[in-house]
């Protein structure tokens, strides 16, 4: 189910979220360093894994590509792929779906 352009392949329970970085400068016209920013928390679904087996049946994932996610703050493995920062999580570590 990966994205077009998309060279990677999540396995099990694994999902590929783009996060959504926070904006460089304040409502003020102020701007943030690199230091100051808040870790992103939401990201958009580029891919997603089959799903988590238990007791040797697939059990399919809750959230698809596309959809728009809050996750955990220090969730996910960071990677870079096509000078975008990618994160590799586990569903688990997604806590909603954004609608």
């Amino acid at each position: 189910m990966a994205s077009k352009g998309n060279n990677l392949r999540p396995l099990a329970d694994r999902l590929i979220v783009e996060a959504i970085e926070q904006e460089e400068t304040t409502a003020s016209g102020l701007y943030i360093p690199e230091t100051a920013k808040e870790k992103p928390q939401q990201g958009n679904v580029l891919a997603v894994g089959p799903g988590r087996t238990e007791d040797g049946k697939t059990i399919k994932m809750d959230v698809k590509v596309g959809d728009k996610v809050l996750f955990a703050k220090y969730a996910g493995t960071e990677v870079k792929m096509e000078g975008k920062k990618l994160l590799i999580m586990k569903e688990a570590d997604i806590l909603a779906v954004v609608e």
